[in-house]
Parts: C-alpha cells; sequence; structure tokens
C-alpha cells in the first residue's frame, strides 16, 4: 500500500519521572527540566534525533497547574513565563510557533488531533508537544525549607490560549459544586444508585478495580508510586488511606504531587521519511473524538457522561473499528468513575479488562494536565512491541467535561483525513437539560457527597430532584451538624432520602428530613 505523503505520524515519544527526596536542593526537578528531559527522549526515540530537532516547526506545552488555577502549586518557586519558547531555547528549537494550551486533561490527546490535521493540511511539517508536572518536588522543598527558584524570563512571542472554557457557573460554585473531589463523588454516587449497590459494594468495586491499576503502575518504570496496593488496603480506612470526600479514600483519586514529564513527536510521512526516522518507529492515528459536555447540574443524568459516549463513538466510528477490534486501552482515571462509565459505553467488563497502560492517575501519577501525554506514550511503545494492533486512549478534563479519544496503530491507514468532531459536540447540545431551582423546596436526593478535613466531615453537596425539576444545595448553616451525621449514617443510604431546601440570595441550603 502506498501512503499519502501528507499523512500524519507519531515517531517520537519520551517520558521521565524524579523521585527527589529534598536532600540536595540541586537535584531539584523543574517542569523545565522535566520536559527537557522527556523531549529528548522523544527525540532519541525517534531513531533521528538530529533530523527531527531541525525540522520541529511548532512546539505547544500542556498548560501547568502552577497557571490553571490559584493554590495548585505551593508558592515560592517561581517558574517560567513562556514555557514553550523556554523549553524550545533549552531544545536549541527556533519554532515558527509556541503554544501554551488550556486548562485539562483533554488537552495532549486534544492536541494530537489538532496537529495531526495541521500536518495533513501542510500547516506545520514537525511538532514536539510536551508537558510536566514538578509539584512533588515543591511540596518536598516547602516541608524541608528548602529553597528553590525555578524562574526563566525567555523573550518573544507565544500563543497563550489562556484557561479555555468555564465548566461550571456561579450558581453551581455558590451552591458547593467546584472542587473535583467534591463534584467526581456526585457522578459516582450516582452510578452506585444506578447499578443498585449498597455503598460498601461500590467501595468494594473501585478497590479492586484500582488494585489492578497499582499492578500495571508497579511495573512502570515511569510511575510516581509504584507500589502494588490490595483491594482490602484500598477499601479500608486508614492513617495513610483516610476519607478525602465520599466515597473516595485518599488513594482512590488522583495523585498530583509528581515530578514527571512527558513528550510526543508528530510529523508527516513524507517528512519522517526525509528525516530517516525508522518504519518501525511509525505510529498512525486512525481516528478520533472530542466533545465537551454541560454544566453538572444541566446535564440530565448524572449516573452517566455524554461526553463519554459521544467522543467514544465517534472516534471508533471514524476509525471504522469497534470496541471487539480495540486491543489496548488507556482510560482516564482521576476518580473510578470515569473508568466505569467508559467501560460501560465501550461495553467491556472492568473487572476482567486492562483499562490502563501505566496505572493511571492515582498509582502512575496524576501529572496536572498532561496524564494523558504519558498514556499517549505507553501506547506508541505498546504498538511498537504489537504490531497490527490497535489501542484507544481516552483523555478526560474538567468534570467529565471534555474529553477526547484517538485510535492508535502501527498499521497504516489506507487513507487519512481530519475527523469533524462538530457533529459530535452538536448531538450533546442538543439535548435537553433539566430544569434547575433557585426556590425553596423538598425534594429526594439524586447524589451527594461530604468532604473531609483532618478526618471529619467539613462540606456537604445533595443535588436532589423535584416534579419541578433539580437543585443543587449544601447544608444549611444552622444544620451543618446534623446533615453531616444524615449523610454519613451506615444505616441508612442517602440517596433516595427527602431534603427540605431553603433559597435566599442565590443560595440553596438544605436539612435531610429524619
Amino acid at each position: 500500500m502506498t501512503l499519502s505523503p501528507n499523512t500524519p505520524v507519531l515517531i517520537g515519544v519520551g517520558q521521565t519521572v524524579d523521585h527527589w527526596d529534598g536532600s540536595d536542593p540541586a537535584a531539584a526537578p523543574s517542569p523545565q527540566g522535566l520536559m527537557q528531559r522527556a523531549c529528548e527522549a522523544a527525540l532519541a526515540d525517534s531513531g533521528a534525533a538530529d533530523a527531527v530537532r531541525a525540522a520541529i516547526d511548532v512546539v505547544a506545552v500542556v498548560r501547568h497547574f502552577a497557571d490553571s488555577a490559584p493554590g495548585m502549586v505551593p508558592e515560592g518557586t517561581g517558574g517560567c513565563d513562556k514555557p514553550p519558547l523556554g523549553l524550545a531555547h533549552r531544545l536549541g528549537i527556533t519554532p515558527a510557533r509556541a503554544i501554551y494550551s488550556i486548562v485539562g486533561g483533554q488537552t495532549p490527546q486534544s492536541l494530537v488531533n489538532e496537529f495531526a490535521a495541521a500536518i495533513h493540511a501542510g500547516e506545520a511539517r514537525c511538532v514536539l508537544l510536551s508537558g510536566s508536572e514538578a509539584i512533588a518536588a515543591a511540596k518536598t522543598a516547602a516541608r524541608a525549607g528548602v529553597a528553590i527558584n525555578w524562574n526563566e524570563s525567555i523573550a518573544g512571542e507565544i500563543e497563550d490560549r489562556g484557561l479555555g472554557p468555564m465548566l461550571l457557573d456561579r450558581h453551581e460554585l455558590k451552591n458547593g459544586v467546584g472542587a473535583p473531589i467534591l463534584t467526581y463523588p456526585l457522578f459516582e454516587h450516582a452510578l452506585r444508585a444506578r447499578l443498585g449497590r449498597s455503598r460498601a459494594e461500590h467501595v468494594a468495586a473501585m478497590s479492586s478495580l484500582w488494585a489492578g491499576f497499582s499492578e500495571i503502575a508497579a511495573a512502570n518504570p515511569y510511575a510516581q508510586f509504584p507500589k502494588t496496593m490490595s483491594a482490602q488496603y484500598l477499601a479500608t480506612p486508614s492513617d495513610s488511606n483516610y476519607p478525602v470526600a465520599d466515597p473516595y479514600l485518599k488513594w482512590h483519586v488522583a495523585q498530583d504531587a509528581v515530578n514527571q514529564g512527558a513528550a510526543l513527536i508528530l510529523t508527516s510521512v513524507a517528512q519522517a521519511e526525509a528525516m530517516g526516522v525508522p518504519r518501525d518507529q511509525w505510529v498512525f492515528l486512525h481516528g478520533s473524538g472530542e466533545a465537551m459536555d454541560k454544566p453538572v447540574s444541566l446535564r440530565p443524568d448524572l449516573s452517566r457522561s455524554r461526553a463519554i459516549e459521544v467522543a467514544l463513538t465517534g472516534a471508533l466510528d471514524s476509525a471504522g473499528k469497534t470496541a471487539s477490534d480495540i486491543a489496548h486501552y488507556d482510560i482516564y482515571s482521576c476518580f473510578p468513575v470515569a473508568v466505569l462509565l467508559a467501560a460501560e459505553a465501550l461495553g467491556l467488563d472492568p473487572a476482567n479488562t486492562a483499562l490502563t497502560l501505566t496505572g493511571g492517575l492515582p498509582f502512575a501519577g496524576g501529572a496536572g494536565n498532561n496524564y494523558s501525554m504519558h498514556g499517549i506514550a505507553a501506547m506508541a511503545q505498546t504498538l511498537r512491541s504489537n504490531p497490527d494492533s490497535f489501542g484507544l486512549v481516552l483523555a478526560n478534563g474538567g468534570f467529565l467535561s471534555k474529553e477526547a479519544v484517538g485510535i492508535y496503530s502501527t498499521t497504516a491507514p489506507e487513507s487519512w483525513a481530519p475527523v469533524d468532531h462538530a457533529p459530535m459536540q452538536a448531538e450533546i447540545d442538543s439535548e435537553p437539560a433539566p430544569t434547575r431551582l433557585e426556590e425553596d423546596a423538598t425534594g429526594t436526593i439524586e447524589s451527594y457527597t461530604v468532604g473531609y478535613a483532618k478526618g471529619r466531615p467539613a462540606r456537604a453537596v445533595v443535588v436532589a430532584r423535584t416534579p419541578q425539576g433539580r437543585v443543587i444545595a449544601r447544608p444549611a448553616d444552622a444544620d451543618k451538624d446534623a446533615a453531616f451525621a444524615a449523610l454519613t449514617d451506615p444505616e441508612r443510604d442517602p440517596i433516595g432520602r427527602t431534603v427540605h431546601i431553603t433559597h435566599a440570595d442565590g443560595v440553596n441550603g438544605f436539612t435531610v428530613a429524619p
């Protein structure tokens, strides 16, 4: 088969991890240094490092957590003011475009989708994608009283894409929905209720799934936490696995205290041949899907993710594949519900299907917005070792808000064309949203969570249904302790219980009926 010369191809991947213990300040990893190491690994991986380095005309960096939201990284470390140009300078590259992405875990796959199309259209010659986090180093330095300085000021212009669209609205933020740790439990409990599971049964299912992820992380040389954890340990509260937000204990959620970097290099078939990249390094993008969901309170069913369903279906359809054709998966795993909903959408049994190549965000490490670049790198390496098989990467951003999917193989596509994601988005946009109430009401709990601080309940959110619509509420100021007690009562499942809502100044306060 003769390949079209402008067919996009992935030719180099690189990852790095650092387990700095704080003892030598000079050895502290930085976000820029981790990206540099990962990019040098990707260049070497291409088999034609010098030629590839000289050909790169686009450098795109996934937005660091420090530039994504306040308080994500301990203060005092500083940073690079133009990360893509800082990276280019370190690598000896002068790109025509230097891009700093929006926020979101979907970004690595979304950038692959974007620049595969740009390469196909002749708008880019060779594209370097990279990202990193050194949050573990920042936290280690703060605990040890060690000063580290990551400041870099770089001359030149970059394309800073900003934070991206708002994923929650003011109503949700005022009523307790905001941090992922208080929002994903709403999906998790809604799914649990739909599946007919008790709280203990669902915790056991989550922990069994995660035990398998930890086994894969233990064998991953790039994992931040390469340690096998048993389902029993993961399901049991302890000093090292404490409650963070019902139903989650510490190790049920993404761990962002990592020092990790990853990089990918994309080009065209013609350029790969001209640079002398060996054919056995080539990995092709066969299909893609992207979709963005509505704000959380405006989604019809919290026990499902329409964005995941639509993006997965679109990617498989564009590749001409079904789930039965896919041999390898890396599903975004910030919280168990993300994996469980993706498996359900694909018709897979999560208890009997390997759904990660890395070990996932709790164990391989949740490298900020960049985790899925590690997943794509691991996928490329897996596919090279298993020629002609197909793999699927699902990258998730926000609150099951933004999804990007890629279908990969070393097998070349018969033809290649960019995928139009607009019809996928239109499918979600056309679906009706529930009526959201801002008034006194009495309803039935649809989902809920209790957030913990130092082992004690500190915050709570309920989502309730009434005949007129949906209400999101936080505990009434005068009834917080009673609300915490009702939602944590081991003898009564909160889902299905009656709540009374009092509305004032845009805030809904709830009390749980006896």
